[in-house]
């Protein structure tokens, strides 16, 4: 049965910056394939719904974001998830290809943190204790690194969440981005994600929001 046409609107899906199988083994082509084509096509597709029918929310997603308090749940959900899911994509890179923590990142990371591995280690456990289905973060906020978590679709620009901050790196930890390899081993999905993160996107994001 062929598939019905996308709404047309404001909001686009955004081309992965990589073959859907670029980023095996760590995570497999059918969920990469399932996970752009069908998830996150889907919050596109409702965000631009919803704009048809309302012409304030024709603008940036990121403006729909700090004003999340104000939107329906449904129009929440969605510009949260295709935010994420947009920035999600460049936070991830080929093995090999994602380059290494800037000399700054590194130092703000220790200075914060202790070391790279302590960093990982509280990173891990915000997205491993993330009950249900959400994202762990790392942002900038108040001059420093934090590590913070959100339900559902939420993110740091949001103002409906206890912390908020420019997001640097975030991590989806909702069950359809990992289950087909991983079934309900987020720890082992964690574990293998690391080796695909895309530090060259968050030296950028770093030096912009700290600067």
């Amino acid at each position: 049965m062929p598939q019905s046409t996308p709404p047309a609107g404001p909001f686009t899906l955004p081309p992965l910056p990589y073959a859907a199988n670029a980023l095996e083994p760590s995570i497999d082509t059918r969920t990469m394939e399932i996970h752009h084509g069908r998830h996150h096509q889907a919050f596109v597709n409702n965000l631009n719904t919803a704009a048809a029918s309302d012409p304030s929310l024709n603008q940036p997603v990121e403006a729909l974001l700090a004003r999340a308090s104000s939107l329906p749940v449904s129009v929440r959900n969605n510009a949260g998830g295709h935010y994420n899911h947009s920035v999600f994509w460049t936070m991830m890179a080929p093995v090999g290809q994602g380059g290494e923590p800037s000399p700054a990142l590194l130092r703000q990371i220790e200075a914060d943190f202790g070391s790279m591995d302590a960093f990982k280690t509280q990173f891990n456990a915000a997205a491993t204790g993330r009950f249900g289905s959400g994202w762990a973060w790392l942002i900038w906020a108040d001059g420093k690194l934090a590590i913070t978590s959100t339900p559902n679709q939420d993110n740091p620009l949001m103002d409906t969440v206890e912390q908020r901050g420019a997001p640097l790196l975030g991590v989806d930890v909702w069950e359809h981005a990992y289950y087909l390899k991983y079934q309900n081993r987020r720890a082992d999905y964690l574990a293998a994600w690391w080796n695909v993160v895309n530090w060259n996107t968050v030296n950028g994001l770093f030096e912009q929001a700290s600067s």
